[in-house]
């Protein structure tokens, strides 16, 4: 593959970098490299595949070997699980290989144009659909952790819950994150007056969250044993 690709400065700004170790940050740019820029057809076993701009196929192996020196399967896997949670790609199996494809293409790369930027639209649209997926088993997992520790019920559709936890995802951090917090104010507030206020408004505002999640907890009292969550 030859030719170039754009690098907005603004990617020093966004949590998928900022939150990011230096393994994910070299495999994130190797995952722009390896993209197509234009629609690319090929045949494999008599059949017919094709890619839009934006997507490439590939395996976890092939993204190891371009990431170079330092990087495992391990590493890699990890960071695509992460980028599909910040909604930055999608993937899907085919039988030519695993299929990569970076959401909203066209604002990391000069806007396509005609009937190729109609058709990354409406792959993107759809990609979305089942990015929105992810994130609403994500925030189920985080108000059923909350819900077992301390025995409440909220639910995990109420808009205003929705939009915070979504709020923390969008700045890098993860369902495991979330769930310290939960532990950590479990264990300072259960069985006090403060108990009222182990609800998802306080827990994951943005004004308290980061001191919260950076709050050590209390000598002599050891910390709460994850519960695995709810099933559904």
């Amino acid at each position: 593959m030859i030719g170039w690709i754009r690098l907005h400065r603004i990617l020093l700004t966004k949590p998928i970098w900022l939150k990011s170790t230096p393994e994910q940050k070299t495999i994130l740019i190797t995952i722009l490299l390896m993209a197509n820029h234009e629609e690319n057809e090929w045949e494999w076993k008599g059949e017919k595949f094709s890619v839009m701009p934006g997507e490439f196929v590939t395996s976890l192996e092939s993204i190891r070997q371009k990431a170079g020196k330092g990087i495992s399967i391990q590493n890699v896997r990890s960071a695509i699980n992460r980028f599909k949670k910040l909604e930055f790609l999608t993937e899907r199996s085919t039988k030519s290989g695993r299929v990569i494809t970076i959401c909203n293409w066209s604002s990391y790369q000069p806007k396509e144009k005609g009937i190729q930027q109609r058709k990354q639209q409406t792959a993107n649209k759809d990609l979305t659909t089942n990015n929105n997926e992810i994130m609403k088993e994500d925030i189920n997992t985080v108000l059923s952790y909350l819900n077992q520790k301390a025995q409440t019920k909220y639910k995990p559709t109420t808009k205003n819950t929705v939009r915070l936890i979504n709020a923390r995802f969008a700045e890098g951090y993860s369902v495991e994150d979330l769930n310290r917090v939960t532990d950590t104010k479990c264990q300072e507030w259960l069985g006090t007056d403060n108990e009222k206020y182990l609800r998802p408004e306080t827990l994951f505002n943005a004004s308290k969250f980061e001191s919260y999640f950076n709050q050590k907890q209390k000598n002599g009292h050891p910390a709460l044993k994850p519960l695995k969550p709810l099933s559904r």
